[in-house]
């Protein structure tokens, strides 16, 4: 596979979990992928990323970001449990893992095989 390849393989892989951490790091990777990046560098930048500490507001918008895969197709009960879930997130009674794996089984359910592929659902599948 060439490069280009390659590289998109492992931001398609990555992107979530960096967005999860770092949501500069993800735009500067997305700038970066626009060029002629090389992979080492777009590897590099991703490490970089997942080694910033979460905060609250970085999880919630890759937490939404990968919600909205469901938005559309998810029942009334899971809707109800998703903003059961990142209301509890939000007001620190439950840490994201929860919503992850909440993510998670959903991404099963209606095989969302881009969400099932991401690092970031790989503790929870």
């Amino acid at each position: 596979m060439k490069e280009r390849g390659r590289m998109e393989q492992l931001w398609a892989h990555e992107k979530y979990r960096v967005m999860f951490h770092s949501q500069k790091h993800y735009n500067e990777i997305r700038e970066v992928l626009k060029g002629a990046a090389s992979y080492e560098t777009v590897e590099r930048l991703i490490m970089e990323a997942i080694k910033v500490s979460p905060t609250k507001g970085s999880m919630m918008n890759a937490i939404d970001h990968m919600w909205g895969y469901f938005r559309n197709c998810s029942d009334e009960d899971e809707k109800a449990e998703y903003r059961r879930l990142k209301e509890h997130l939000l007001e620190g009674e439950v840490e994201a893992e929860a919503l992850l794996y909440f993510l998670a089984v959903l991404s099963k359910k209606y095989h969302e095989q881009y969400l099932l592929n991401s690092s970031i659902m790989e503790s929870y599948i």
